[in-house]
């Protein structure tokens, strides 16, 4: 039964399901909410002149406010903020949801990139709004195999095999020329030393070993250490600067956001990507789902819009941010769990120690 005791946001209990109703109508129909439909709707025995009344409260305390020439309300920023915080009851996601990210992030043919793009594609798809991921900050990359082949004028070609076969190429420019005999040793060293450790760490140890032990190594080892230097070179070097972002047109859908100059500043910062980045980075350090209401996030180009993010890790990790952005009015009890799902499951399917 409710009370009217006084909450530590300064609303009683029946203040508080009023405003939980009116958010949940307005993000359902998109229209600002009047006292009859609270009436109608809340399941309290209230009159409506009694509704105006909670309504009125709520309106001078900034939780609400009204439209230009409606009757109704429509939440604020700040109404919205204490119905996630406070009010919101998360809902369990289907079954076919569940089974369908699984099935999107699990398929043994999709190597990193392709995870990433198929992870945005999937939030965009499963919410009708935009689906954003971003690359790696640091990519764990497992060494697996190398091999080295001649070719013409000091050049050689590397292949290098990583996490779960996936194939890389460089073609190395060198100081001398080296025969197929000499390349293959230098492979069965590298392979020898470095198959299945982590690249980053590999790189560390290799540039440890010829700083502690440059004077005694021999010609070979040393070659091997140089053309191991030049395949590293350039890995990872776009993580943690870019991302990935899918269904940016599912955004015109929405009536608050489909104002042509609105998009435009908005489409622009998607393919600026700066502020999106700094935004998204601010959630790498996050415990679990970050949500971002409109002027929160600090930028104005989203003063509309809501960013609900999550990280996502490989091993112990954390690695990378993914996130839905739409309306402040999207469906926070339904977006939520999609992307917390999502990180998880994005996080194992990176894992090459799974």
């Amino acid at each position: 039964m409710m009370t009217n005791s006084i909450t530590a946001k300064g609303l009683n209990e029946r203040a508080q399901h009023l405003l939980k109703v009116l958010v949940e109508h307005y993000i359902r129909d998109g229209e600002p909410v009047g006292s009859r439909t609270l009436s109608r709707d809340s399941g309290l025995e209230l009159s409506p002149a009694s509704i105006r009344n909670v309504m009125a409260d709520l309106e001078e305390l900034g939780f609400i406010a009204a439209p230009h020439t409606s009757a109704g309300r429509v939440p604020t920023v700040k109404g919205y903020r204490l119905f996630v915080d406070t009010l919101l009851a998360i809902k369990p996601l289907e079954q076919q949801e569940i089974h369908l990210i699984q099935q999107k992030l699990t398929s043994n043919d999709l190597n990193q990139r392709s995870l990433l793009a198929s992870a945005s594609t999937m939030l965009s798809a499963i919410t009708r709004m935009a689906g954003v991921v971003t690359l790696p900050r640091r990519e764990y990359i497992a060494w697996r195999h190398i091999e080295f082949l001649p070719l013409s004028e000091h050049r050689v070609l590397a292949i290098l095999v990583i996490n779960e076969g996936e194939v890389q190429n460089r073609i190395l420019k060198l100081d001398h020329s080296y025969d197929s005999n000499t390349l293959q040793q230098i492979s069965n060293y590298l392979n020898t030393h470095f198959t299945g450790k982590e690249i980053h760490a590999a790189r560390a140890e290799l540039l440890n070993e010829l700083n502690r032990t440059r004077v005694n190594m021999n010609n070979l080892m040393l070659a091997a250490i140089s053309m191991a230097e030049k395949v590293f070179e350039g890995q990872g070097r776009e993580t943690g600067r870019s991302y990935v972002i899918a269904g940016e047109t599912n955004l015109m859908e929405w009536a608050e956001l489909s104002d042509v100059e609105k998009l435009r500043r908005l489409f622009d910062a998607f393919n600026q990507q700066r502020d999106i980045l700094h935004l998204l980075d601010k959630c790498i350090a996050a415990d679990g789902v970050q949500i971002f209401i409109g002027e929160e996030s600090g930028y104005g180009v989203l003063d509309e819009c809501s960013v609900v993010t999550a990280p996502y890790s490989v091993g112990d990790e954390v690695v990378g941010v993914l996130g839905v952005i739409g309306p402040t009015r999207m469906a926070y009890e339904r977006v939520i769990p999609i992307v917390d799902l999502t990180a998880k499951l994005l996080g194992a399917a990176l894992n090459p120690h799974k």
